[in-house]
């Protein structure tokens, strides 16, 4: 892996492993979609310049992630471009990056000691290495970018 591969996020698939279709990959990654999961892959729209997109927005940090995914079925290749919204610091951000979020509180334990408990935790990477993961998985690879996808 070279210095561009690592500061773009761009990953290869093991050797061995026999690349899919274009069709296997785009349901491996809709097929992330489940009860619990917080966020969604759904088809982009034509404004978004991308065949699937990953959205996850996190009310409580008034945070919106979005991950738009362009196939390159000639190269075997998801094109993958992140970008970040935070309403609360006013700031737009793209390229690769991992957020994380810890909340705490303060309350009283059963022995009536003072103890923090956790009430919010968020990592970026929940949504992230899934799609990773199902691209890798299918023999193609995920290439980072951050200007045009």
């Amino acid at each position: 892996m070279g210095f561009f591969d690592r500061l773009t996020g761009t990953r290869h698939p093991e050797a061995g492993i026999a690349p899919r279709s274009t069709e296997d990959v785009r349901a491996a990654l809709l097929g992330i979609n489940a009860p619990g999961v917080p966020y969604v892959v759904r088809h982009a729209t034509a404004a978004e310049r991308a065949d699937l997109v990953a959205e996850w927005r996190v009310p409580e940090l008034r945070l919106t992630l979005r991950t738009r995914m362009r196939f390159v079925p000639a190269e075997r290749v998801v094109r993958a471009l992140d970008e970040q919204w935070d309403a609360r610091e006013r700031e737009y951000g793209r390229g690769h990056a991992t957020r994380v979020a810890r909340e705490w509180t303060y309350e009283r334990g059963p022995d009536g000691r003072r103890r923090r408990v956790e009430t919010l935790r968020f990592d970026s990477r929940d949504m992230k290495d899934p799609l990773r993961n199902a691209v890798l998985g299918a023999g193609w690879t995920w290439r980072g970018v951050t200007f045009r996808l």
